[in-house]
Protein backbone atom coordinates (compact mmCIF):
# COMPACT_ATOMS: atom_id res chain seq x y z
CA UNK A 1 0.00 0.00 0.00
CA UNK A 2 1.21 3.68 -1.31
CA UNK A 3 2.22 5.73 1.72
CA UNK A 4 -0.46 8.63 2.53
CA UNK A 5 1.29 12.23 1.79
CA UNK A 6 2.20 14.19 4.34
CA UNK A 7 0.36 17.51 4.50
CA UNK A 8 2.94 20.02 4.73
CA UNK A 9 2.07 24.31 3.89
CA UNK A 10 4.66 25.69 1.67
CA UNK A 11 5.91 28.79 1.77
CA UNK A 12 4.43 30.07 4.98
CA UNK A 13 4.82 30.12 8.74
CA UNK A 14 3.25 26.72 9.92
CA UNK A 15 2.81 24.51 13.12
CA UNK A 16 2.70 21.24 13.40
CA UNK A 17 2.43 18.31 15.99
CA UNK A 18 4.49 15.66 15.92
CA UNK A 19 4.35 12.34 17.78
CA UNK A 20 6.34 8.96 17.43
CA UNK A 21 6.40 5.91 19.24
CA UNK A 22 9.37 3.59 19.67
CA UNK A 23 8.88 -0.20 18.20
CA UNK A 24 10.36 -1.20 21.25
CA UNK A 25 8.09 -3.18 23.72
CA UNK A 26 7.48 -1.17 27.21
CA UNK A 27 8.91 2.11 28.50
CA UNK A 28 12.33 1.55 26.76
CA UNK A 29 13.56 5.33 27.69
CA UNK A 30 14.74 6.15 31.15
CA UNK A 31 15.46 9.47 32.31
CA UNK A 32 19.07 9.81 31.20
CA UNK A 33 17.51 9.00 27.29
CA UNK A 34 15.25 11.89 27.54
CA UNK A 35 17.73 14.28 28.65
CA UNK A 36 19.55 12.93 25.32
CA UNK A 37 16.32 12.93 23.49
CA UNK A 38 15.64 17.00 24.60
CA UNK A 39 19.55 17.79 24.12
CA UNK A 40 19.02 16.80 20.41
CA UNK A 41 15.76 18.83 20.27
CA UNK A 42 17.34 21.86 21.61
CA UNK A 43 20.59 21.11 19.35
CA UNK A 44 18.83 21.01 16.05
CA UNK A 45 16.36 23.39 16.97
CA UNK A 46 19.23 26.15 16.16
CA UNK A 47 20.34 24.89 13.09
CA UNK A 48 16.53 24.35 11.38
CA UNK A 49 14.27 26.99 10.72
CA UNK A 50 11.76 26.33 13.71
CA UNK A 51 10.18 27.95 16.63
CA UNK A 52 9.30 25.44 19.42
CA UNK A 53 6.19 25.70 21.50
CA UNK A 54 6.03 22.29 23.52
CA UNK A 55 7.67 19.52 23.67
CA UNK A 56 6.81 16.13 25.91
CA UNK A 57 8.67 12.47 26.08
CA UNK A 58 7.59 9.98 27.56
CA UNK A 59 8.65 6.46 27.99
CA UNK A 60 7.78 5.25 24.82
CA UNK A 61 6.75 8.57 22.53
CA UNK A 62 7.48 11.78 22.25
CA UNK A 63 4.86 14.78 20.69
CA UNK A 64 6.16 18.01 19.38
CA UNK A 65 4.60 21.53 18.90
CA UNK A 66 6.98 23.36 16.31
CA UNK A 67 6.57 26.30 13.90
CA UNK A 68 8.96 25.73 10.49
CA UNK A 69 9.59 28.69 8.85
CA UNK A 70 10.22 29.08 5.01
CA UNK A 71 13.88 29.95 3.93
CA UNK A 72 13.04 33.21 2.51
CA UNK A 73 12.43 34.27 6.01
CA UNK A 74 16.40 34.19 6.73
CA UNK A 75 19.11 35.80 4.70
CA UNK A 76 21.97 34.08 3.62
CA UNK A 77 24.10 35.69 6.18
CA UNK A 78 21.53 34.11 8.69
CA UNK A 79 21.58 30.76 6.87
CA UNK A 80 25.93 30.83 6.86
CA UNK A 81 25.93 31.24 10.40
CA UNK A 82 23.42 28.68 11.44
CA UNK A 83 25.49 26.16 9.69
CA UNK A 84 28.91 27.58 10.69
CA UNK A 85 27.90 27.31 14.58
CA UNK A 86 26.33 24.03 13.89
CA UNK A 87 29.06 22.33 11.80
CA UNK A 88 31.79 24.93 12.82
CA UNK A 89 33.39 27.54 10.54
CA UNK A 90 35.47 25.08 8.33
CA UNK A 91 32.74 23.93 6.62
CA UNK A 92 33.41 25.97 3.32
CA UNK A 93 29.95 26.50 1.63
CA UNK A 94 29.36 27.78 -1.75
CA UNK A 95 26.40 30.53 -2.83
CA UNK A 96 25.23 27.59 -5.00
CA UNK A 97 25.18 25.20 -2.29
CA UNK A 98 22.43 27.85 -0.47
CA UNK A 99 19.34 27.05 -1.52
CA UNK A 100 20.02 23.27 -0.87
CA UNK A 101 20.34 24.01 2.13
CA UNK A 102 18.12 26.29 2.72
CA UNK A 103 15.12 23.73 1.20
CA UNK A 104 16.51 21.30 3.68
CA UNK A 105 16.32 24.08 7.32
CA UNK A 106 12.68 24.38 6.70
CA UNK A 107 11.45 20.91 5.87
CA UNK A 108 9.63 19.26 8.66
CA UNK A 109 10.56 16.07 7.43
CA UNK A 110 14.00 16.44 7.55
CA UNK A 111 13.98 18.21 11.04
CA UNK A 112 12.62 15.48 12.64
CA UNK A 113 14.06 12.71 10.41
CA UNK A 114 17.47 13.93 11.91
CA UNK A 115 16.29 13.90 15.53
CA UNK A 116 14.92 10.32 15.39
CA UNK A 117 18.27 9.40 13.55
CA UNK A 118 20.85 11.21 15.77
CA UNK A 119 18.31 9.11 18.65
CA UNK A 120 18.75 5.63 17.18
CA UNK A 121 22.17 6.05 17.17
CA UNK A 122 22.59 7.15 20.75
CA UNK A 123 20.48 4.17 21.78
CA UNK A 124 21.95 1.49 20.19
CA UNK A 125 25.47 2.58 20.64
CA UNK A 126 24.40 3.26 24.59
CA UNK A 127 22.50 -0.51 24.88
CA UNK A 128 25.25 -2.32 22.18
CA UNK A 129 21.90 -3.36 19.86
CA UNK A 130 21.38 -2.83 16.09
CA UNK A 131 18.18 -1.91 14.31
CA UNK A 132 15.12 -0.09 14.44
CA UNK A 133 14.70 1.83 17.53
CA UNK A 134 11.18 4.10 16.01
CA UNK A 135 8.30 2.33 14.72
CA UNK A 136 6.29 3.46 11.70
CA UNK A 137 7.39 7.20 10.20
CA UNK A 138 6.54 9.86 12.67
CA UNK A 139 2.91 11.66 12.40
CA UNK A 140 2.18 15.24 12.01
CA UNK A 141 -0.80 17.18 12.46
CA UNK A 142 -1.24 21.24 11.20
CA UNK A 143 -2.42 23.14 13.41
CA UNK A 144 -4.15 26.50 14.00
CA UNK A 145 -2.81 29.35 15.49
CA UNK A 146 -4.73 30.83 18.70
CA UNK A 147 -6.94 28.55 20.78
CA UNK A 148 -5.82 25.43 18.51
CA UNK A 149 -2.64 25.93 19.43
CA UNK A 150 -3.18 26.94 23.16
CA UNK A 151 -5.43 23.69 23.24
CA UNK A 152 -2.67 21.33 21.86
CA UNK A 153 -0.05 22.26 23.97
CA UNK A 154 -2.02 21.88 27.14
CA UNK A 155 -2.67 18.09 25.33
CA UNK A 156 1.18 17.81 25.22
CA UNK A 157 2.05 19.39 28.86
CA UNK A 158 -0.79 17.02 30.04
CA UNK A 159 0.82 13.90 29.05
CA UNK A 160 2.18 12.59 32.43
CA UNK A 161 -0.70 13.90 33.91
CA UNK A 162 -2.88 11.25 32.22
CA UNK A 163 -0.36 8.89 32.89
CA UNK A 164 -0.27 9.18 36.91
CA UNK A 165 3.26 9.83 36.76
CA UNK A 166 3.44 12.90 38.56
CA UNK A 167 0.65 15.44 40.77
CA UNK A 168 1.23 19.02 38.83
CA UNK A 169 2.46 18.83 34.82
CA UNK A 170 5.28 21.21 36.01
CA UNK A 171 6.40 18.36 38.08
CA UNK A 172 7.85 16.32 34.78
CA UNK A 173 11.24 17.18 33.74
CA UNK A 174 10.46 16.21 30.46
CA UNK A 175 7.77 18.25 28.89
CA UNK A 176 7.31 22.13 28.08
CA UNK A 177 5.93 23.57 31.22
CA UNK A 178 8.31 21.37 33.01
CA UNK A 179 11.27 23.44 31.32
CA UNK A 180 9.34 26.74 31.42
CA UNK A 181 9.15 26.37 35.44
CA UNK A 182 12.51 24.33 36.13
CA UNK A 183 14.76 26.19 34.12
CA UNK A 184 13.05 29.65 33.25
CA UNK A 185 12.85 28.72 29.94
CA UNK A 186 17.11 28.45 29.75
CA UNK A 187 18.55 29.39 26.41
CA UNK A 188 15.28 30.82 25.10
CA UNK A 189 14.45 27.38 23.65
CA UNK A 190 10.81 27.50 23.53
CA UNK A 191 8.66 30.11 22.06
CA UNK A 192 6.65 32.14 24.72
CA UNK A 193 3.57 32.74 22.56
CA UNK A 194 1.24 30.00 23.71
CA UNK A 195 -1.07 30.91 21.21
CA UNK A 196 -1.93 33.73 23.29
CA UNK A 197 -0.49 36.38 20.67
CA UNK A 198 -3.36 36.12 19.00
CA UNK A 199 -5.75 37.07 21.80
CA UNK A 200 -3.45 40.15 22.37
CA UNK A 201 -2.36 38.70 25.80
CA UNK A 202 0.72 41.38 26.52
CA UNK A 203 4.57 40.34 28.13
CA UNK A 204 6.10 37.01 28.89
CA UNK A 205 5.18 36.85 32.58
CA UNK A 206 1.27 37.06 31.59
CA UNK A 207 1.24 34.89 29.04
CA UNK A 208 2.92 32.15 30.95
CA UNK A 209 0.44 32.70 34.26
CA UNK A 210 -2.53 32.56 31.62
CA UNK A 211 -1.27 29.82 30.15
CA UNK A 212 -0.73 27.74 32.93
CA UNK A 213 -4.25 28.78 34.56
CA UNK A 214 -5.87 27.57 31.22
CA UNK A 215 -3.28 23.91 31.49
CA UNK A 216 -4.67 23.56 35.22
CA UNK A 217 -8.34 24.12 34.05
CA UNK A 218 -7.81 22.18 31.56
CA UNK A 219 -6.07 18.85 33.47
CA UNK A 220 -8.85 18.97 36.16
CA UNK A 221 -11.07 18.08 33.41
CA UNK A 222 -12.46 14.23 32.83
CA UNK A 223 -10.95 13.61 29.43
CA UNK A 224 -12.12 9.90 29.82
CA UNK A 225 -9.16 8.91 29.46
CA UNK A 226 -6.19 8.68 31.91
CA UNK A 227 -5.74 10.66 35.35
CA UNK A 228 -6.27 14.26 35.75
CA UNK A 229 -5.22 17.28 38.55
CA UNK A 230 -6.99 16.93 41.65
CA UNK A 231 -9.21 19.58 42.01
CA UNK A 232 -7.40 20.62 45.06
CA UNK A 233 -4.33 21.24 43.39
CA UNK A 234 -6.07 23.39 40.69
CA UNK A 235 -7.55 25.11 43.47
CA UNK A 236 -4.45 26.27 45.85
CA UNK A 237 -3.23 27.63 42.32
CA UNK A 238 -6.53 29.27 41.87
CA UNK A 239 -6.01 31.05 45.34
CA UNK A 240 -1.92 32.13 43.95
CA UNK A 241 -3.61 33.42 40.66
CA UNK A 242 -1.65 30.85 38.91
CA UNK A 243 1.11 32.68 39.84
CA UNK A 244 4.66 30.79 40.74
CA UNK A 245 5.45 31.96 44.70
CA UNK A 246 9.12 31.86 45.67
CA UNK A 247 8.76 28.55 47.83
CA UNK A 248 7.60 26.91 44.20
CA UNK A 249 10.71 28.29 42.12
CA UNK A 250 12.96 27.18 44.36
CA UNK A 251 11.14 23.45 44.18
CA UNK A 252 11.62 23.42 40.98
CA UNK A 253 15.23 24.21 41.37
CA UNK A 254 15.85 21.44 43.98
CA UNK A 255 16.46 18.79 40.87
CA UNK A 256 19.92 19.75 41.01
CA UNK A 257 20.47 18.57 43.94
CA UNK A 258 20.01 14.97 42.56
CA UNK A 259 20.60 15.53 39.00
CA UNK A 260 24.32 17.78 38.53
CA UNK A 261 27.35 15.74 39.28
CA UNK A 262 28.60 18.34 41.20
CA UNK A 263 26.94 21.33 43.34
CA UNK A 264 27.87 24.43 45.34
CA UNK A 265 29.55 27.77 45.07
CA UNK A 266 31.16 28.46 42.12
CA UNK A 267 34.89 28.06 43.56
CA UNK A 268 33.72 24.91 44.67
CA UNK A 269 32.24 23.27 41.91
CA UNK A 270 35.52 24.38 40.03
CA UNK A 271 38.22 23.19 42.11
CA UNK A 272 36.44 19.50 42.43
CA UNK A 273 36.21 19.74 38.61
CA UNK A 274 39.88 20.34 38.33
CA UNK A 275 40.30 17.33 40.82
CA UNK A 276 37.86 14.89 38.43
CA UNK A 277 37.70 16.69 35.26
CA UNK A 278 39.57 13.13 33.67
CA UNK A 279 36.34 11.59 34.61
CA UNK A 280 34.33 12.96 32.43
CA UNK A 281 36.44 12.68 29.31
CA UNK A 282 35.70 16.24 27.79
CA UNK A 283 38.05 17.82 25.22
CA UNK A 284 36.91 21.02 26.58
CA UNK A 285 36.52 22.31 30.37
CA UNK A 286 33.57 22.62 31.64
CA UNK A 287 32.45 25.69 33.03
CA UNK A 288 30.33 25.68 36.27
CA UNK A 289 25.99 26.53 35.51
CA UNK A 290 24.62 28.97 38.19
CA UNK A 291 21.22 27.52 39.45
CA UNK A 292 18.02 29.63 38.24
CA UNK A 293 16.35 30.97 41.47
CA UNK A 294 18.82 29.79 43.58
CA UNK A 295 21.09 32.97 44.14
CA UNK A 296 24.92 31.36 44.40
CA UNK A 297 24.42 28.15 43.77
CA UNK A 298 26.24 26.65 40.97
CA UNK A 299 26.52 22.97 39.07
CA UNK A 300 28.08 20.85 36.78
CA UNK A 301 26.14 18.28 34.27
CA UNK A 302 26.17 14.86 35.83
CA UNK A 303 27.51 12.09 33.31
CA UNK A 304 25.36 10.41 31.52
CA UNK A 305 26.59 6.67 31.67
Amino acid sequence: MARIPRITIEGEPTVYHVMSRTALEGYPLDDADKDFFISQVMKLSKLYFTEVFGFCCMGNHFHLLVRMWPGEHYSDAELKKRLNDFYGEARELTDGQLPLWRQKLESLSEYVREIKLRFTRYYNKRYGRRGYFWGDRFKSVVVENGQTLINCLAYIDLNPIRAGLVSRPEDYRWNSIGYHVQTNNKGRFLSLDFGLKEFGVPGNKERVRRYRQFLYETGAMDSGKGGRLDPSVVEREKRNDFELTRAQRFKYRTRYFTDSGIIGSKAFVSATYRRVKDVYGAKRDKLPKPVAGIRGVYSLKRLIM
